[in-house]
């Protein structure tokens, strides 16, 4: 065809026109091997996962001072920087059952006053230095950790040693904590979530087990700490021959000893009681008949759900099959209860479920929040995906996507110094083999799909299940009746029995 001035194409500039496809042909050949390689891309299916790839770690070394303090060094020198996690048998499991909240305060508190130092200036201190100072308790340990460059690795251990081995727990600043902390209380009684994260281990474990206790206490036992009773706790548990210290970063294992062994090495434990001698270490309470325990919370925008029972501690041998059926179960974004919930019916943002293992044997939870008007779909819900993961195989491309989820990401948690020393903790909090995540991966790679289905069997028990609500009474009662799944019983925040 031949346009007005006899070219073909009619162009005007001599070139013929070669169409719309052998056009995009032409600038796709001319384009970056980038733009060629999106362009071959078959977006309908998702991409396939490489294998992957083989986890290196530096080793973990150990040495032990004279007076019982175990030291674990690795080293990881990419970039000039240590993390310092120091850890103490002194986490909530130790608080007397009259005072939940102290293991927690007491750690706090280190914070408020060292050596010659004030609070103030222990900040100030950390912040001159670049360094990260916190110090915290967990139900079953107490850490002081620092992130710090190397260059000022020790000041800052000074600073630590300070903090760790001369807190002064002055009046007034216990007095200051203890109302900040009351205040918090307070907050989280208008809180759903909050409310639901005090109430479900309650109701799961009882007020006897360390486990099923407030890690921040309760408005009462806030009321009656004091500095006595600090100072009683730290004399007790915050002892070198029940301390570890890990070292993660630019340093080796000889230059940690010598830094170490001259703040902490004449550290000797105060007197008073030996570390664990205190705080119950109850047994897991029987598992009582599936019920719903309502807690009223009129006007609550939302209806926060908590289904679950006692689950394993970290020791478990089936750990590493449970991680396999949490993944496909609750434990991603793509896991089945958050397709299910948010994805498929829009209840909520997320619903998630995970084996919260410890020491001792941790719980099994599945959790949302829900649209208020949807609290009874969504029980349902849950409860179809947690008989579904006991009572159907799961398919061998699921079981394939799960492992492959933990396995290649398990790389990223060792990057950087402060999530290395994070997951090198374990070994310590859990007494795990040195070795331990050299295997991990293969360990997950060999869980199949009749494991999978063995454990759940094993730990999820709907007939025994703890579903806690909060939610508005008035609006979400009769539904949840409605659905026969157990007597319905009321509860306060601290899980105590509402008439």
């Amino acid at each position: 065809m031949k346009g007005a001035d006899g070219r073909i194409g009619g162009r005007s500039d001599g070139r013929a026109d070669l169409g719309p496809r052998l056009v995009v042909a032409a600038v796709l050949l001319s384009a970056s091997p980038a733009v060629r390689l999106s362009a071959q891309v078959d977006r309908s299916k998702p991409p396939a996962l490489p294998p992957p790839p083989a986890l290196k770690l530096p080793a973990l070394q150990a040495a032990q001072l004279a007076n019982g303090l175990e030291l674990q060094v690795v080293e990881m020198h990419k970039v000039p920087v240590v993390d310092v996690q120091i850890v103490l048998d002194a986490g909530a499991v130790r608080d007397p059952a009259d005072l939940p909240g102290l293991a927690t305060f007491t750690a706090t508190m280190l914070q408020q006053g060292a050596g010659r130092r004030g609070a103030l200036e222990i900040a100030d201190e950390a912040a001159f230095l670049g360094a990260q100072l916190n110090t915290a308790a967990s139900l079953d340990v107490a850490t002081v950790s620092l992130h710090v460059p190397k260059r000022r690795l020790g000041p800052a251990l000074d600073l630590l040693a300070d903090v760790l081995l001369r807190p002064t727990f002055p009046d007034s600043e216990v007095a200051r904590q203890r109302e900040l902390r009351r205040a918090q209380i307070v907050q989280q009684a208008d809180n759903p979530v909050a409310i639901a994260s005090i109430a479900f281990p309650a109701i799961v474990y009882g007020r006897a087990h360390p486990y099923g206790r407030p890690l921040n206490g309760t408005e009462a036992s806030t009321g009656a700490l004091a500095r006595d009773r600090v100072v009683e706790f730290y004399r007790s548990y915050y002892r070198p021959t029940a301390t570890h210290i890990l070292v993660v970063g630019d340093v080796t294992l000889a230059e940690v000893r010598e830094l170490v062994s001259a703040r902490l090495g004449a550290w000797e434990p105060a007197e008073g009681r030996a570390a664990g001698e205190g705080g119950a270490a109850a047994g897991a309470p029987d598992a009582a008949a599936r019920a719903v325990y309502l807690i009223d919370k009129p006007g609550a925008a939302q209806s926060v759900i908590r289904i679950g029972h006692v689950g394993i501690a970290r020791s478990s041998p089936d750990y590493f099959s449970l991680q396999v059926l949490n993944t496909i179960l609750g434990g991603a974004f793509t896991s089945r209860l958050n397709q299910n919930l948010r994805e498929t019916h829009g209840y909520t943002y997320g619903a998630f479920s995970q084996f919260a293992a410890g020491r001792m044997a941790g719980p099994f939870v599945a959790s949302a929040s829900v649209v208020t008007a949807k609290t009874d779909s969504s029980l349902i819900e849950f409860l179809k995906e947690l008989r579904r993961i006991r009572d159907e195989a799961v398919p061998e491309d699921e079981l394939a996507k799960a492992k492959a989820y933990i396995t290649l990401g398990l790389p990223g948690d060792f990057e950087t110094t402060a999530s290395a020393a994070s997951r090198f903790r374990e070994l310590i909090v859990y007494g795990l083999p040195h070795d331990y995540f050299d295997h991990y991966a293969e360990r997950i790679n060999a869980v199949t799909a009749s494991d999978v289905q063995r454990v759940a069997r094993s730990y999820i028990d709907p007939e025994h299940f703890d579903i806690v609500v909060v939610g508005d009474k008035a609006q979400i009662e009769a539904g949840i009746r409605a659905l026969g799944e157990g007597s319905v019983l009321y509860r306060d925040m601290w899980g105590q029995e509402v008439k």
